[in-house]
């Protein structure tokens, strides 16, 4: 039975490694063997792989769409679960379920639950710059604070750690 995929006008897809752009009107595409595809909305560039788990969704994306440097994706992927693991114990349940998923070449769902990977992280951030916006306040008269300071989720916008296939999108 075909996967039925239904685009929205003007919306992208990635279909085998080929980008593919919509018309202005809604198009259904009918996908009768196997074969990567990925919505514009799952599909994230390597400038915004800005946080440790979402490199690790960006590397799993690579696997995905780029299999021809999957031995170099998957050493890539396994140092980035073992800097995480390092800083949060917590998540091993959750990386155990996702590096499953990617042993069995399962990488869409890998994909999929990666998401809450990157959920728990901004929900830990959300928790820093919460506790920080307090400290800022009494820190507003301190003459030697710095003035870059605060929670952005662009400061690490550059630091991708040299992880290469990014996708032309």
């Amino acid at each position: 039975m075909p996967l039925k995929i239904t685009l929205k006008p003007n919306e992208r897809i990635v279909i085998d490694g080929a980008v593919v752009t919509n018309s202005s009107t809604t198009c259904n595409l009918f996908i009768e063997n196997f074969v990567p595809i990925l919505r514009e909305k799952d599909i994230m560039s390597e400038k915004d792989a800005y946080s440790p788990c979402r490199r690790i969704y960006f590397i799993i994306q690579l696997m995905y769409l780029d299999r021809e440097n999957l031995t170099a994706h998957h050493n890539t992927y396994w140092e980035l679960v073992k800097a995480l693991l390092e800083a949060a114990p917590s998540k091993l349940g959750l990386i155990d379920q996702i590096s499953e998923l990617i042993l069995q070449n399962n990488y869409y769902k890998a994909l999929k639950l990666t998401k809450d990977l990157i959920n728990y992280e901004q929900e830990e951030i959300g928790h820093v710059c919460k506790s920080a916006s307090g400290v800022r306040h009494s820190e507003q008269n301190d003459p030697f604070r710095s003035r870059n300071r605060g929670c952005s989720s662009d400061q690490s916008s550059n630091e991708t750690q040299g992880m290469s296939g990014q996708l032309a999108y």
